[in-house]
């Protein structure tokens, strides 16, 4: 879609109703050859435009910016090396390595395959995986039959393989698709819908008074001219019509600022969902611990022993272990039933794939085995990929005319494969006792806060792909990886706010709840473990599963399909549920969810394609501040949306009680378009930057369904429009009582100190929109430095206006007293003070 013009941008300002009023308005005074007048509203309308499109260039400036870090990378083989490349890099004639969960970045022919199946669906219709596999095909056969190829923006379901790129970007079966396509609208988000109601509701009110005010304003004898502009004025000055690009920049700050801090919110929605969060299904691995898997222990039939040193770039092994057949087993198993990449370049060790699966390889690297000699002596032939529904993985290999098979998963599962067992250089049965015995070793394991995986091999002369059976069991590994240092505090936070965090992991029910228990999740009194292998599906739960669902807090040995399930089940509890992911399988789960949170460094692309959130650093606590800044910036659309309507309510009362009265002192047009210009751009986009208090994670979720203003704010805005009203027209009458001279002169100084009075009360009502009662001094508008720089630049355009001709004769301003100018600023503190004073007592918001 090409992109709009920086001059069409500029043009669309003008294309509003309220700029056609304004135009009328100028007409109207050309007509009666009111000069200046005219001119000085043609030069209000150019203002407005200038200020729109500056905040519309900006906010699509962040957007851009924004689209950009969302970036798909490739896994290519390059230099006979796996790497990860992004993918507009990617060039006809790479070749990709591509494996379940992966999003394809280019059309490419299959060269080889290990059950490798694809998802067309978004270019053929077709809901079922497709088979791929290396091979020629007849000519002229349909996109759906091609089974040697894959293609880009589809992605791999299932094993993996490696493809020739042979077309890439608009050369590609999307590419022709895309040539199709001229645009797609974009459709409006909720929060967007909620601001466009609001406004024609407050669009509605404004043209009710603004009507009563230009009647009654004619039945008391003013000029219809008069009467007219100043009914315009007022109705531009009313209506809030820079909201939403206000809102949009706002929101687009917020997103940046989320991106700074590893956190990628892909969908303008999301941030207002994140506000009523009150459920987080988080993964253990990498999310709440540092997803730096090291090998820790060891356990065979000769023998148990622990692993040091691992993380500092050495292992300490005792002193026989190396030359023991069994750990040159493991060894061998680790290196060929894995599919990550490993390897020491310029002193920097380069790892791509699952961290697991990394950790197995640097824990062979360091132990003295070298992984690319044991993967040239045993040439893979075929693989069973490991699944979240079978918990194993498998591969065949060739060597010297036999075949080697290696497997590795959860003990539970692999065991059941297993027929015999690995004993000081014997292939001994393996009895239904010694499995027992294994397994309750894997418990024991687990119970101190490993996660275990169990090995397996078999030597055989027979090929084929149903190889996983009489395996001969090796041993027992248990990794490490340890909390991250900053989850507990983002935990309790959590708790603090109102939003339960639920720990969803494929380790053992022992392993799970411990490290549930150490984090702070459970405690004593909370609902026990939910083991997978008791989960029913969602259709055959009763009320009292669905209830213990509910009240859990640790789910374990939990499949996809559980996942999707869970959050079903939460869902219907009128929950907003909040759920992380990483591969392929948690699609549904994450699109199901209110919000989708992918993994950045583990996840796979198909996760991230689908989910609202990315974390780039898969830091739990990364969760815990997008969720703040999601209510934050909620709380500052609220902050400038008040702001707004009690300024410009205030203009209205302050216009109607001078109609409805009869007084000689009305707000001339201009002015009341200058109070507009100064009091409602500059402080409203300081307010949408604010970076919130302390209080806003210790305040309950709030309901996405709730509009942007409730009855309390609407009368908190009330309030605070009638008495920045009855101050401004309090110094007006202490104005006209106590400093005039005569009937002209009042009449000019009493408009000034409307006019100004109503200026400075707006611009000291900004440090009345804090929500929750914190000290004025310690509130983060206070501590806004953009509120003290948008103070700045208003006194400065209004010390402009008021000294520099023939801008202060077309305000109608004249010089005043130092007296004048005491009672301008008494009266503007004396709102602020008093609204204070309300927000103490706790009358008002």
């Amino acid at each position: 879609k090409k992109e709009i013009s920086l001059l069409l941008i500029f043009f669309h300002q003008f294309l509003n109703v309220m700029v056609y009023l304004l135009a009328f308005a100028s007409g109207v005074s050309f007509f009666f050859k009111e000069w200046l007048d005219g001119t000085a509203i043609l030069v209000v309308i150019f203002v407005n435009a200038i200020i729109g499109f500056f905040m519309e260039w900006q906010a699509k400036r962040s957007m851009d910016a924004l689209k950009k870090m969302v970036a798909v990378a490739a896994k290519v083989v390059r230099n006979g090396r796996l790497a990860e490349v992004p993918s507009e890099e990617v060039v006809p004639g790479d070749i990709l390595f591509i494996e379940a969960g992966d999003m394809i970045a280019a059309d490419a022919r299959v060269v080889d395959d290990r059950q490798l199946q694809a998802d067309e669906s978004a270019l053929t219709g077709e809901s079922m995986s497709v088979d791929k596999e290396a091979g020629d095909l007849t000519e002229k056969v349909p996109l759906a039959e091609r089974t040697n190829m894959v293609y880009k923006g589809t992605f791999a379901t299932k094993g993996n393989g490696h493809a020739l790129v042979v077309g890439t970007g608009m050369h590609t079966e999307l590419g022709a698709i895309a040539m199709l396509v001229e645009s797609a609208e974009q459709t409006a988000t909720p929060l967007e819908r909620k601001l466009e109601h609001f406004s024609k509701k407050l669009i509605w009110i404004t043209v009710a008074l603004v009507v009563i005010i230009f009647i009654v304003g004619i039945f008391n004898g003013h000029h219809i001219l008069i009467m007219l502009e100043t009914a315009i004025a007022l109705a531009v000055a009313a209506i809030p019509e820079g909201l939403p690009i206000v809102s949009t920049l706002a929101l687009a700050s917020g997103m940046m600022k989320l991106a700074g801090q590893n956190v990628l919110v892909k969908k303008l929605a999301a941030v207002e969902t994140l506000g009523g969060t009150n459920i987080i299904c988080t993964d253990k691995t990498g999310t709440l611990t540092q997803n730096r898997i090291e090998v820790n222990t060891i356990s065979a039939l000769d023998g148990t022993f622990a692993i040091s040193g691992n993380g500092a770039g050495s292992i300490a092994l005792p002193a026989d272990v190396s030359s023991r057949q069994s750990f040159i087993l493991l060894q061998r198993i680790a290196v060929l039933c894995n599919t990550a990449g490993y390897h020491e370049k310029d002193g920097k060790t380069h790892e791509v794939g699952d961290p697991l699966e990394t950790g197995l390889l640097k824990f062979v690297h360091l132990s003295g085995g070298n992984i690319a000699s044991i993967r040239t002596e045993y040439p893979k032939v075929h693989e069973i990929a490991f699944s979240s529904e079978t918990k194993v993985m498998g591969t065949l290999h060739q060597r010297k005319g036999r075949y080697w098979v290696g497997a590795k998963g959860a003990t539970e599962e692999l065991i059941a494969h297993c027929t015999h067992a690995f004993q000081l250089g014997e292939v001994v049965p393996l009895s239904d006792g010694d499995k027992e015995q294994w397994l309750r070793r894997a418990e024991d394991m687990a119970k101190e806060g490993l996660r275990v995986l169990a090995f397996s091999f078999r030597e055989t002369s027979e090929e084929g792909e149903e190889f996983m059976h009489d395996l001969v069991f090796v041993g027992l590994i248990g990794f490490l990886d340890p909390a991250r240092p900053d989850v507990m505090q983002a935990i309790a936070e959590c708790h603090s706010a109102g939003i339960r965090v639920v720990m969803i992991t494929g380790d053992h029910p022992y392993t799970a709840r411990n490290i549930a228990h150490k984090l702070g999740i459970t405690n004593e009194n909370e609902a026990p473990t939910v083991n997978g292998a008791d989960m029913h599906d969602y259709e055959q739960l009763s009320a009292e599963e669905k209830s213990m669902w509910i009240s859990s807090s640790v789910f374990a040995r939990v499949s996809p399909k559980q996942k999707l399930d869970l959050v079903t089940v939460l869902q219907n509890d009128n929950n907003i549920v909040g759920m992380t992911g990483d591969g392929v399988n948690d699609a549904p789960a994450l699109k199901k969810a209110d919000i989708g949170i992918a993994m950045g460094l583990r996840g796979t692309q198909v996760a991230q394609e689908v989910a609202d959130m990315i974390l780039k650093d898969d830091s739990f606590s990364s969760i815990v501040k997008a969720i703040r800044r999601g209510r934050i910036i909620f709380q500052n659309i609220q902050k400038f949306v008040m702001f707004l309507l009690s300024c410009n309510m205030s203009e209205l009362l302050v216009v109607a009680l001078a109609a409805v009265l009869n007084l000689h002192f009305q707000l001339v047009p201009l002015q009341i378009l200058f109070i507009n210009i100064v009091t409602d751009v500059l402080p409203a986009l300081a307010l949408g930057v604010s970076s919130g208090n302390d209080l806003v994670m210790k305040q309950m979720p709030r309901n996405p369904k709730e509009p942007i203003m409730d009855n309390r704010h609407w009368r908190a805005m009330i309030t605070y429009s009638v008495v920045i009203t009855v101050f401004v027209m309090g110094a007006v009458f202490v104005s006209h009582y106590t400093m005039s001279n005569n009937v002209a002169q009042d009449k000019l100084l009493c408009n000034n100190i409307l006019f100004l009075t109503l200026i400075y009360s707006q611009l000291f009502h900004v440090f009345n929109m804090t929500f929750g009662w914190v000290s004025f001094l310690k509130s983060e508008v206070v501590h806004n430095k953009y509120v003290w720089y948008a103070m700045a630049a208003c006194v400065a355009i209004t010390y402009l206006a008021y000294s520099v001709s023939p801008i202060n004769t077309a305000l109608n301003v004249q010089p005043m007293s130092w007296t004048s100018w005491g009672l301008v600023i008494g009266a503007s503190m004396g709102s602020l003070v008093t609204i204070q004073l309300l927000k103490r007592l706790r009358i008002v918001l």
